[in-house]
């Protein structure tokens, strides 16, 4: 059974750095693409990062490019979203994903979700 939840959201203040985990089971990471898409109150879900079968390969939404880094450890069945300089407009539940096809920033080309982790930038 694939089952995927998040964890680390927190409250920060701008300019913070926070650290969000996605633990994995069911599958194998290395056989699918993992990304990360968050939605904020009153918007609709939005493309973060996503990470290649390979895990050598990585795309990111224009407006985390350069703060964001997703990752992944195989032997833990994680998946990582490292947040950099974090800014107010970041402030949203952030959900791990898995999909097949690479370079999919929709969020039906993803089929299986974690319930989300809140994530909070004060200024």
């Amino acid at each position: 059974q694939v089952r995927l939840v998040e964890s680390g959201g927190k409250l920060v203040q701008s300019g913070d750095s926070l650290r969000l985990s996605c633990a994995t089971s069911g599958f194998r990471l290395s056989s699918y693409v993992e990304a990360w898409f968050r939605q904020a109150p009153g918007k609709e879900r939005e493309f973060v990062a996503a990470m290649s079968w390979t895990g050598l390969d990585t795309v990111y939404a224009e407006a985390v490019k350069g703060r964001f880094t997703i990752s992944r450890d195989n032997a833990k069945n994680t998946v990582y979203l490292q947040m950099n300089n974090l800014k107010p407009e970041d402030t949203a539940v952030y959900f791990c994903a898995i999909g097949s096809r690479w370079t999919d920033t929709t969020v039906g080309g993803y089929g299986s979700w974690g319930p989300g982790t809140q994530v909070t930038v004060s200024s």
